[in-house]
């Protein structure tokens, strides 16, 4: 792992003191300060790493929510108005003082999120590289496209309008990542919105405002409101609100849908995953091993998207495990500055209980612990990476999303069994193969239930490329044109030749 030193833990204290505006949302273009009569607690911010509070903050209230979205309606008739070309130049404004900033917002994003620093520069540049795609799709799409003449000779033409005023809300495991992910479509369509980041990752979010800010983005276009599970209710509920877009659990996602019912919103859903890896007999079992751990233990596990039901080749089995054993306990876990830190902590104490839980639940279970299988007894909210094999398909860990470091696994006697397997899961998400074979794990993947899938390939997620699932995992999709596409509503015009 190359760190440059610039990454510090200093660089992030000093900007966190500094530039970042606690106590405050950023509502019409400018940071209104919540006062202590209009929050209901004092709210901490923590390093998951030491597991110490490292600010003290104030989240917004209904009161917020209602400021936050009249400034949204009230920009709106003037931002969906203006042409491509200058939502294009905000958004690669976004892109290059977000690039100018890398070092604060790399820093702020281990320090709140733990994130080791290596994941942290990743996080930035995937941001900031959505913000830059979205600014180039939207100058390529057409204004009028002619869909079919018939023979009568009547023209049938297709434009776009902006979906409307929109709720953003976010999670904390990829803070800025799926901010951009929702953001950027949301401007380049023509919306605006109020954008609630995770109440727990506050400090990376945060800087967005002073962005917009140095950009001189239009009054109005974004509100960012710190706000807990309340406002973001408050939000998806709100009457002006035209469209909702919500990454996070199932059974927060079912309660948007819900409160989104009332006045008919449009909504798109990230939630949940359960998501296989198969590695076929053919597969090379080194890298095959390093393409699970990266599946499983980035983040610390805490991604939808984590490949955490391995099925295993019966052939290979034994010496994929063997190794994949050694591997995994040579994992150095600590705290995201260090230089040597390949996976870091848990983003909270709540998490930590939440893994612990499912640990609690496969020694109960009587399951064959592989590596790991502990909560380390250490400063801040560390598990060890974890794998369980010969895991009955019945086991909650088999079933549930833990949303940690643990991988459940099973053996397979053929493709067949394998498919079966795979899509034996109420969610469908993403999957991953490893196969010599190209030919043969393409058509594998044409047979695996799941919106995203990668074939010898790590977790990469390119702004290209369309991303949600099936089944529980969601409603709809994000990044690509289909991100686009759900902050759009087609237009078709009729008219004689």
């Amino acid at each position: 792992m190359n760190n440059s030193t610039s990454f510090t833990r200093d660089i992030a204290i000093q900007t966190m003191q500094n530039e970042v505006r606690l106590n405050a949302a950023y509502i019409d273009g400018d940071w209104v300060t919540i006062e202590a009569s209009d929050s209901v607690d004092e709210h901490a911010l923590f390093n998951p790493s030491s597991g110490k509070v490292i600010a003290i903050t104030r989240l917004c209230n209904s009161a917020q929510v209602e400021a936050a979205a009249n400034a949204a309606a009230r920009a709106y008739p003037s931002w969906s108005k203006t042409s491509v070309i200058e939502r294009a130049r905000y958004l690669q404004a976004i892109a290059d003082t977000m690039e100018q900033q890398l070092d604060k917002l790399v820093g702020l994003s281990v320090l709140n999120n733990g994130k080791p620093i290596a994941e942290a520069k990743i996080d930035v540049g995937d941001a900031i590289a959505c913000y830059r795609y979205y600014a180039n799709l939207i100058i390529k799409q057409e204004t009028w496209t002619e869909v079919t003449t018939n023979e009568s000779g009547i023209r049938l033409l297709k434009t776009y309008a902006p979906v409307g005023i929109c709720a953003l809300i976010v999670p904390w495991n990829f803070p800025m990542v799926t901010t951009a992910w929702k953001l950027a479509p949301a401007l380049a369509a023509g919306c605006t919105m109020s954008l609630k980041p995770s109440e727990m990752t506050l400090l990376p979010e945060l800087m967005l405002g002073n962005i917009l800010s140095a950009i001189e983005m239009p009054k109005g276009v974004v509100n960012i409101l710190p706000g807990a599970a309340e406002v973001g209710a408050a939000m998806t509920s709100h009457p002006l609100i035209d469209k909702v877009s919500f990454t996070g659990s199932n059974i927060v996602g079912e309660k948007v849908m819900r409160q989104a019912a009332k006045g008919i919103k449009d909504i798109s859903l990230e939630l949940g995953g359960k998501s296989a890896i198969v590695v076929c007999a053919d597969a090379d079992v080194d890298y095959a091993c390093n393409l699970i751990m990266g599946g499983i233990f980035t983040n610390a596990g805490q991604i939808c998207s984590a490949t955490s039901r391995l099925l295993v080749h019966q052939d290979i089995a034994q010496a994929l495990f063997e190794t994949l054993k050694t591997k995994t306990e040579a994992l150095k876990i600590g705290d995201g500055f260090a230089a040597d830190t390949q996976m870091g902590p848990l983003v909270s104490a709540q998490q930590l209980v939440q893994v612990k839980k499912y640990i609690d639940i496969a020694t109960a279970e009587n399951l064959d612990c592989l590596a790991g299988g502990e909560i380390l007894n250490r400063q801040g909210y560390f598990a060890t990476p974890t794998i369980y094999t010969n895991v009955p398909v019945t086991s909650q860990l088999w079933t549930e999303e833990v949303f940690g470091p643990v991988l459940v696994s099973n053996t397979y006697a053929d493709d067949a069994e394998a498919i079966r397997l795979a899509n034996d899961s109420k969610y469908a998400l993403a999957a991953t193969i490893v196969s010599a074979d190209e030919t043969a794990a393409l058509e594998m993947a044409l047979q695996i239930q799941a919106g995203h899938i990668w074939v010898n390939e790590q977790q990469i997620v390119l702004p290209e490329a369309g991303w949600g699932g099936f089944k529980q995992s969601g409603i709809g999709r994000e990044l690509g044109t289909d991100g686009l596409s759900a902050y759009q509503k087609s237009k078709h015009v009729l008219l004689p030749s």
